[in-house]
């Protein structure tokens, strides 16, 4: 059954890679090409030699954009799938589809919404090469907390559930995780180091687009693999339960 579902969370990665591809392809690949632009007339205002393009623009936005965010649909729907074989029974008695939904919903603001909040998309020629390294620390170190804190609010809303109810209980809980959620990212270090004279709108389209990605891909996941996890549910109780005309 897990390896069914796998392959369901697969397939629906792909579909999902396939609607996100196009969407960056279309917007947000001209964003990448304005902010480059911006990037080399900062490099030749500063008497500094543009570096040799080792891959050029073309394959990064067609074939290298694609493999790049295949893959990662792909495996990201694997993921999904697996969460949703060990949720699914244990932690929930929604349907297929509910489940399916509530995962993806879950999963955007715990991976996506949150760890942005804090520490948003940069397109080129923002940002330091000195402090990569910190700064990909800490988007991860944000993720971490998110999703720990996310799993610890669904324990407390498990458990608040029989005395105060199951809305009551997941609403407390939301609010527990949303203000030590606040706290964290009060404490963690700011990174701003947008250049005075780069393009607000280019700035704010590249991180509005970002997270549009994370949107389809989180969407069409819960969407297509919650169809095709109801199907093969559906299609396993059918057997279990249909007895034999004769014996």
């Amino acid at each position: 059954m897990v390896g069914n579902l796998l392959l369901r969370g697969m397939l629906a990665g792909v579909i999902a890679g396939i609607l996100v591809f196009a969407f960056a392809h279309t917007f947000g690949e001209p964003l990448v090409d304005q902010a480059i632009a911006f990037e080399e007339a900062a490099a030749q205002a500063a008497g500094e030699a543009s570096e040799p393009e080792i891959v050029t623009r073309a394959t990064q936005a067609g074939i290298g954009l694609f493999t790049g965010v295949m893959a990662y649909s792909i495996a990201v729907g694997g993921l999904f799938a697996l969460v949703f074989a060990f949720v699914q029974g244990r932690f929930s008695n929604l349907s297929a589809r509910g489940t399916s939904a509530v995962i993806a919903v879950a999963a955007f603001v715990a991976v996506v919404l949150v760890p942005n909040i804090k520490y948003p998309a940069n397109p080129p020629a923002v940002g330091n090469p000195d402090t990569i390294g910190a700064r990909t620390e800490l988007f991860f170190l944000m993720i971490v907390v998110s999703i720990a804190a996310l799993v610890a609010a669904i324990v407390v809303a498990r458990r608040l559930a029989p005395r105060f109810g199951q809305w009551n209980g997941a609403i407390i809980a939301g609010l527990c995780y949303m203000l030590f959620i606040g706290i964290v990212q009060y404490l963690l270090p700011p990174i701003n180091e947008v250049p005075e004279n780069y393009s607000a709108m280019v700035l704010w389209n590249f991180r509005t687009t970002s997270i549009g990605m994370h949107v389809i891909l989180w969407a069409a996941i819960g969407l297509v693999f919650g169809a095709l996890a109801s199907r093969k549910l559906a299609a396993g109780a059918g057997r279990h339960v249909r007895a034999p005309a004769f014996r």
